[in-house]
């Protein structure tokens, strides 16, 4: 059969370039392994042991680069390894992180899964733990405990793209697999910018917290928040980690400290790319017009307020603190930053539904915090309203508008499909830790399983009961341990970079 002139058939797929993607993996790693030197820094400075991190460095540094030297570095790296390199480099990066609490020799960490678990709750800023002692962690290793949340929080991948050229080929896929949200609008022509920019504001955000936290110290304001604390803290703050070096959270520190806390979790759970054109481009009016922001503000207030209700007419709490407490719960739990300022799992029932939903809600798109992003839930909303004005005027066609602008109707399902492919693996996630309870005879009820599920899916760190904010999740199987690992990583990954890895249209040709 004779082809028509000028007809061009169809270009080949030529599937996963796989070599080349574990290629990438081994460089990530290779650079991801000099982030131990932190910690070696603070045992010297301490007069602790450096083998636990000499060992680690040596480890991770001999794997990524026998990785690179096994596999081709040819090829581009397009949508569908971005995929892949961002999923496995999460898998590797937490098992880099919890070398150093094997090689450690502390108790509490001596379990692989229990090590495994605690390096993916701080990489992906999750902040659950299996720790009963935080307090028992010597200096280096509770540094690099924070250290791993802030690595996280702006994401491995984005860092990796300001620092290595061979990543401009592909290297929007990547930045958009990683960053969390439905979308990034770029900020710059060049990837490697948007990197940099990103990481620029991370960086300053951080820098001015340990300022803010240790001016309260030296003022006289809270004797415990010491410049140490205040960069641990800082380091778990902008990431929305949770992370703490004190057993009982930020409940140690003075309520100064706890306002100011407020602040740099509240900013780190708005859009960074936002922040950046407000602040660095001087464009402070793109803040007021965004729709997302002006959500994500109401849902901060209207929550607080009903939390300060709750605690002062049931009374709990007063005065000041009310406020204090009500606001920073609602706020930590919103960006899914998991700080706990005091036991807010003895609170009213009404309180920790409260608490429960905005867990659900999440920070902004762009930000560092987690679960399924105010953004998805305007949208839903918005996609929701059309339908049912075209249940009543069938005849009616209508866009869906977001700042001013029609949203694609593909993006449109992308988001339902997400919302409910969310709410679907949160579900069957607090019935299998039901079942894994039941079979193991753990006391778990079925709002304390609901909470597990929602707050390690949703990168938010404390649950309910024996796991919340002042316990732990030591109590809980292997089996489930592992389970709520995965789902750090799925959530992390906001799902469909991980999930798409399982189907069989991924590995075809």
């Amino acid at each position: 059969m004779r082809r028509r002139r000028g007809h061009r058939s169809a270009p080949r797929t030529l599937g996963v370039n796989l070599s080349g993607a574990l290629n990438v993996c081994g460089s990530l790693v290779t650079y991801l392994s000099f982030a131990l030197a932190l910690p070696i820094v603070f045992a010297l400075a301490y007069s602790e042991s450096v083998w636990p991190f000499a060992g680690a460095w040596a480890i991770a540094l001999a794997f990524g680069l026998a990785l690179q030297r096994v596999t081709s570095n040819r090829g581009t790296i397009g949508a569908r390894e971005g995929f892949f390199v961002v999923s496995v480099t999460w898998l590797f990066a937490a098992a880099i992180g919890a070398l150093p609490y094997l090689l450690s020799g502390d108790t509490q960490l001596a379990h692989p899964v229990d090590a495994y678990f605690e390096a993916m709750s701080g990489f992906t800023t999750t902040g659950s733990s299996i720790l009963t002692d935080v307090e028992g962690l010597n200096h280096s290793l509770e540094m690099w405990r924070q250290f791993t949340q802030w690595l996280g929080g702006m994401g491995i991948i984005v860092l990796a793209l300001a620092v290595l050229p061979r990543l401009r080929v592909g290297g929007r896929q990547l930045l958009q697999s990683e960053m969390p949200g439905p979308e990034i609008e770029p900020l710059a022509a060049r990837i490697r910018d948007v990197a940099r920019q990103l990481w620029l504001l991370y960086v300053g955000l951080t820098v001015a917290m340990v300022a803010a936290l240790s001016v309260g110290h030296w003022a006289g304001l809270d004797d415990r928040m010491t410049p140490y604390q205040a960069l641990a803290h800082a380091f778990s703050t902008l990431p929305t980690g949770g992370f703490s070096t004190q057993g009982r959270s930020i409940e140690a520190f003075s309520g100064t400290s706890q306002w100011v806390i407020v602040l740099f979790m509240a900013l780190a759970g708005a859009n960074f790319a936002l922040m950046y054109r407000a602040l660095l481009r001087r464009k402070p009016m793109l803040v007021a017009r965004d729709e997302e922001f002006r959500l994500y503000v109401l849902v901060l207030v209207a929550a607080s307020a009903a939390v300060v209700v709750e605690l002062w007419t049931e009374g709990l709490q007063r005065g000041e603190a009310a406020v204090r407490h009500g606001v920073f719960q609602v706020v930590s739990m919103t960006t899914t930053t998991g700080y706990a300022s005091t036991d807010f799992a003895t609170w009213s029932l009404l309180a920790a539904v409260v608490l429960l939903g905005v867990m659900l809600v999440g920070g902004s798109a762009g930000s560092t915090a987690g679960s399924i992003k105010v953004v998805r839930h305007l949208l839903v909303g918005k996609l929701l309203r059309r339908e049912l004005r075209q249940t009543v005027h069938p005849e009616l066609v209508a866009s869906v508008h977001y700042n001013r602008q029609v949203v694609d109707e593909r993006t449109l399902r992308a988001i339902f499909a997400f919302t409910m492919l969310y709410v679907g693996i949160f579900a069957a996630g607090t019935l299998l830790l039901i079942a894994d309870a039941a079979r193991v005879d753990l006391d778990l009820s079925l709002l304390d399983a609901a909470a597990a599920a929602a707050t390690t899916l949703g990168n938010n760190g404390p649950a309910f009961g024996a796991a919340g904010p002042m316990g732990s999740f030591a109590d809980f199987s292997d089996w489930s341990k592992g389970l709520m690992i995965g789902m750090m990583w799925l959530g992390r990954l906001e799902l469909i970079p991980v999930v798409v890895l399982f189907t069989r249209n991924y590995w075809r040709a």
